[in-house]
């Protein structure tokens, strides 16, 4: 414990690398480090996460037009 805990950057590096590594205490081991799968930084998708989920009516932008006049004195 006291090593991983002196040596955690290196130990998260190489776990990045697909390398993990298991922390004991005591000599038993307690927990197991590896690297969460997911896609490298700037390869994530953020356009169009939503697609197929939902659909937008054709007058979404007119929807609530009269309501929101009247809102407004109009």
């Amino acid at each position: 414990m006291h090593e991983a805990k002196t040596r955690l950057s290196q130990l998260v590096a190489q776990a990045a690398r697909g390398e993990g590594f298991i922390i004991a205490k005591a000599g038993k081991p307690v927990v197991r480090v590896t690297a969460i799968e997911s896609p490298e930084q700037g390869q994530q998708k953020r356009i169009g996460f939503l697609a197929g989920e939902f659909t937008v009516p054709d007058d979404f932008d007119r929807m609530g037009q009269e309501e929101i006049a009247e809102m407004f004195g109009g």
